[in-house]
């Protein structure tokens, strides 16, 4: 029972931001921290499988580990100067507080994420394009990010204005830094493409195409919109040996997709 409760309680804080501030003891809030590690890792790991499928089995095991990557590396790398910097500001909160609102917000992303797994498994059954694929997941985690934040962002305001223990200016300052994590999120995920892979492709496990994440997004919507399927345009650096596609990438502008 004490198991269930507690799983319970990673989804119910979601609700009710006083129950961040509420008086827990080492173990109990521990729990709640492992709690919410483990449904990140899982939530994460099966939307990722989900992505994956699309292309094979072995992608979708490859897809799976890299996202419970991303999210976690995404929060390891960025969660230090948010820390130090509230601190800074003359932020009372915990350590053990300030974990809660980070990692509840991405606990709601990744399941907000997962739960558009059906909409996607239906696309993919259905024939969808591969570029619209890739639109919808760009889309998806939009969507799902925007609503983590908003859970961050509450739980702060709360903080400042019902319990007095965080600064104004950190509310903020918080909004800045969360633009930060996104750009942290999108560097680390261009590196650890593919996350898709077209079903023309063989699978690899990584891909080492020039580019960058934006002129990806274009030359998706680019191939949307002309009906075409091609994963990347035609004098792809893929036809020329390691030396010589350092040259033609200072010729000529490949534009490589993001999840391929």
């Amino acid at each position: 029972m004490k198991r269930k409760s507690s799983f319970r309680e990673v989804f119910s804080i979601l609700q009710n931001v006083e129950r961040y501030f509420e008086d827990r003891d080492t173990v109990q809030s521990n729990r709640l921290l492992v709690y919410q590690f483990l449904v990140i890792c899982l939530f994460s790991m099966l939307y990722g499988m989900v992505m994956g499928s699309y292309h094979s089995f072995l992608q979708s095991l490859a897809s799976g580990v890299k996202l419970m990557f991303l999210f976690l590396s995404s929060i390891l790398i960025c969660f230090p100067s948010f820390f130090v910097i509230q601190q800074v500001l003359g932020s009372k909160m915990s350590l053990r507080q300030m974990l809660f609102v980070v990692m509840s917000g991405l606990v709601l992303s990744s399941t907000i994420a997962l739960s558009f797994s059906p909409i996607v498994i239906l696309f993919q059954v259905t024939g969808g394009n591969y570029h619209f694929l890739q639109l919808l997941h760009v889309g998806i985690f939009i969507f799902s990010g925007i609503f983590g934040m908003r859970v961050m962002v509450e739980a702060l305001k709360f903080a400042c204005e019902n319990k007095g223990i965080y600064p104004r200016i950190g509310v903020a300052i918080f909004r800045v830094w969360i633009i930060i994590l996104a750009f942290v999120g999108i560097q680390i995920a261009w590196n650890l493409r593919p996350f898709l892979c077209n079903k023309d492709e063989e699978f690899k496990l990584f891909r080492q195409y020039e580019g960058n994440f934006y002129t990806a997004i274009v030359y998706s919507i680019q191939q949307l919109s002309s009906g075409s399927d091609d994963v990347q345009p035609q004098g792809s650096k893929e036809k020329f040996p390691p030396k010589q596609e350092v040259e033609q990438a200072d010729q000529d502008s490949t534009v490589v997709n993001f999840f391929n």
